[in-house]
């Protein structure tokens, strides 16, 4: 009887092992080469963090392709490919394989911008070089999933946006635009149609862009004076500089943000400085540098993403191009370096599944 249980136990745990190994295969990480006109893909291993390239990568994408997003069901992901003015749909298998949906949807010029709202109902692209934004309606009930372009679109914003991003409840754009100082256009979003709202300066050069998970908060790292500017989102939208803003930053060229899932830290990549900033963020958006903060990068870091578990971050360096993953201590806020992978270029945009 006991070696009847035991062997039934040894076949449950086995279960669980396959049951488990099905799920963490299921989780995929994709980079942008544009240098290359490909696209990396990995395999995460969500309990260590270790990226596995899957065979078959990097894969063929559009010429110069420059931005990625992946859609919240985690089964497609949309390319902007700069240097032919298009936009392509690939469909995610799950092992990870990617296949390419054609033809490609034509968009503005030099779309160098991707943005998807939380439903993943509308795709938005940032078209550098016609100064505009493209909106699609995404039908993801049919197979391969469709995009309609919006009435309207593409929208005329005045200037050649550098980073966009929609707040977590899809009624408002942010799009910054360069400068010294800076520029945020805010636009109000009706079934994907854009409605114009209002403006803010920002510090010069605002190429970082990020909205808190709770949609209160939004924040632009500015790349020409090294500095972060803070704002509150009100309900209708505009947006609330805090006193004190922006604040310096003691780091060179801050070029990108982003905020772990649960809204507690903040992370700012420096270009200049190779490194990351790490900050807490508080009750009321407020920002205290951490204890353990700097954490080093390669060099000329660009990209910056999380996996869907909140436990890891992954960073693309230009020099010496490679990925670099880090392991998030969620009491304290501190990175602690992974592990790094060599890819052909330049990672200008890096995706990971839901």
């Amino acid at each position: 009887m006991l070696k009847k249980a035991a062997g039934l136990f040894l076949v449950c745990a086995s279960i669980a092992i396959c049951v488990g190994c099905g799920t963490t295969s299921r989780r995929y990480l994709f980079a942008a080469i544009p240098a290359s006109n490909d696209i990396t893909v990995y395999r995460e291993d969500p309990n260590s963090g270790i990226l596995t390239e899957l065979a078959g990568s990097p894969i063929t994408a559009g010429s110069a392709v420059q931005s990625l997003v992946v859609h919240p069901s985690g089964k497609f992901l949309f390319a902007a490919n700069t240097g032919e003015n298009d936009v392509s749909l690939f469909t995610i298998a799950t092992t990870g394989a990617l296949s390419e949906v054609t033809p490609r949807t034509t968009v503005g010029t030099a779309p160098t911008l991707l943005a998807m709202d939380t439903a993943g109902s509308f795709l938005y692209v940032g078209n550098s070089g016609s100064q505009n934004i493209s909106v699609f309606a995404i039908n993801s009930s049919n197979n391969p999933p469709s995009l309609t372009q919006v009435s309207g679109s593409p929208f005329q914003i005045g200037l050649s946006p550098i980073n966009m991003a929609v707040s977590p409840s899809g009624g408002f754009l942010y799009v910054t635009g360069t400068g010294s100082p800076g520029f945020i256009e805010i636009f109000s979003l009706t079934q994907g149609v854009l409605g114009p709202v209002s403006n803010s300066f920002t510090g010069g050069g605002p190429y970082g862009l990020e909205i808190a998970p709770n949609g209160n908060f939004l924040y632009v790292a500015n790349r020409l004076d090294n500095s972060i500017s803070e704002f509150t989102i009100n309900a209708d939208g505009t947006l609330t500089e805090f006193s004190g803003s922006p604040i310096g930053e003691q780091y060179s060229s801050p070029v990108a943000i982003l905020i772990d899932k649960s809204g507690k830290y903040m992370y700012v990549v420096n270009q200049g400085s190779n490194n990351l900033a790490g900050f807490s963020v508080g009750s009321n958006g407020a920002l205290t540098l951490l204890t353990t903060s700097p954490f080093g990068t390669g060099a000329q870091p660009e990209a910056i993403a999380m996996d869907s578990g909140g436990k890891y971050l992954f960073v693309g360096n230009q020099t010496s191009p490679h990925i670099q993953s880090f392991s998030l201590d969620g009491s304290s806020g501190t990175l602690t370096s992974v592990e790094t992978y060599s890819v052909p270029g330049t990672p200008t945009s890096i995706a990971v599944t839901p």
